[in-house]
């Protein structure tokens, strides 16, 4: 058994959690977030942007919040020139008036658009969106005698594992010792499924997995399924066909398809279980006052709300949203947001599943 591990960012929930730990103040807090993925030309394009933002915001403030402010542009614009090339999306939260606050959350994940909020306290909505997107899960690719597995989060490989044993070939022979060498054969992929799947336990385990995505051949698959224990059978998502050497950017792309596909069917299921609970029992609450009134009173067990483009919203409306947002994270609520506008379009986009009722 190999394994290798890619240098490990701090995890985007632990990152949510500080931030929404902020406590607001009367002071411009700047959240920023940028595209940094750079164009044909290698080149990063978020500058017009950014002098644009600049302008147009600093004019709207005044005295002591206009100099907080300008302090921040600069440090952002300072720290912007040291940012790796590898760094696709960037979040930077920053306010000189209350104790020079200032954190940078480097992404390889891209963030698809660039966004300026000012307002008393972090804007999250972007940042739970994208954690959102791209969840941490584990991918397992295998054939009868080798095995790669990977534990992706954010867009990239957090660690790889590589399982490899006997290559077993097939030869003719006849009567005893053609039954002889087959059960050999068996053994030997027996052996091997044994050990796939005690690293895949272990692993899942150690890394709090809660969604594996499977490729294998037909061969391998019913090998798999019969050493797989309960508890990891009710993990997987989905079972794929990718042959063992496919390139890990293409096991990626493949595997994230496969979870949003599952991540469509389940918003459907999930709206419904809040509606019925807001309809029925009272585990459920719907539209936004509804919602807001539960987060603060620690009900919610997780949000549903509609993905949205901010860049469309207007201020107000932003900081609504990002309201329900912060609360969630602030009392442990799991956050899903619904990519299907229709689902919750009757309930102001949002509504929840709650822990209790009152």
């Amino acid at each position: 058994m190999q394994k290798t591990t890619t240098a490990l960012e701090t995890p985007l929930r632990e990152q949510l959690d500080r931030l929404a730990a902020f406590e607001a103040v009367d002071a411009p807090v700047l959240s920023l977030y940028l595209d940094m993925r750079a164009d044909d030309q290698g080149q990063r394009r978020y500058d017009t942007f950014l002098k644009r933002a600049w302008l147009e915001r600093g004019r709207t403030l005044k005295d002591d919040s206009r100099k907080s402010f300008d302090r921040d542009t600069a440090r952002i614009n300072e720290y912007l020139g040291n940012v790796p090339k590898s760094v696709n999306g960037l979040a930077v939260f920053a306010c000189a008036a209350a104790n020079d606050f200032f954190e940078a959350v480097q992404l390889n994940a891209p963030l698809d658009h660039n966004w300026l909020f000012i307002g008393q306290a972090p804007h999250l909505y972007p940042l739970a969106r994208l954690n959102d997107q791209y969840p941490r899960y584990a991918a397992l690719l295998l054939d009868t005698n080798s095995a790669r597995l990977f534990v992706f989060t954010l867009g990239r490989a957090e660690s790889t594992e590589q399982v490899n044993n006997v290559k077993t070939r097939r030869h003719s022979m006849g009567g005893s010792s053609q039954a002889r060498y087959q059960r050999h054969i068996e053994n030997f992929h027996l052996h091997h499924m044994k050990e796939v799947v005690e690293v895949l336990d272990r692993v899942v385990r150690e890394e709090s997995i809660n969604q594996i995505v499977v490729a294998c051949d037909e061969v391998a698959r019913p090998l798999l399924m019969e050493q797989l224990p309960k508890h990891l059978a009710e993990k997987i998502v989905d079972v794929l066909k990718l042959d063992i050497n496919t390139p890990g950017q293409q096991v990626l792309a493949e595997t994230m398809e496969a979870l949003r596909e599952k991540d469509a069917e389940t918003d459907a299921e999930k709206v419904e279980a809040m509606l019925g609970g807001w309809r029925g029992n009272g585990l459920g609450v719907a539209g936004r006052e509804e919602t807001l009134k539960a987060l603060e009173m620690g009900q919610v067990e997780e949000l549903l709300i509609t993905s949205q483009n901010l860049e469309q919203m207007k201020d107000k409306e932003a900081g609504q949203v990002n309201d329900l947002v912060t609360k969630a994270q602030q009392s442990a609520a799991r956050i899903r947001f619904i990519e299907d506008p229709a689902l919750l379009a009757d309930v102001e986009g949002v509504g929840a599943i709650l822990r209790f009722k009152i």
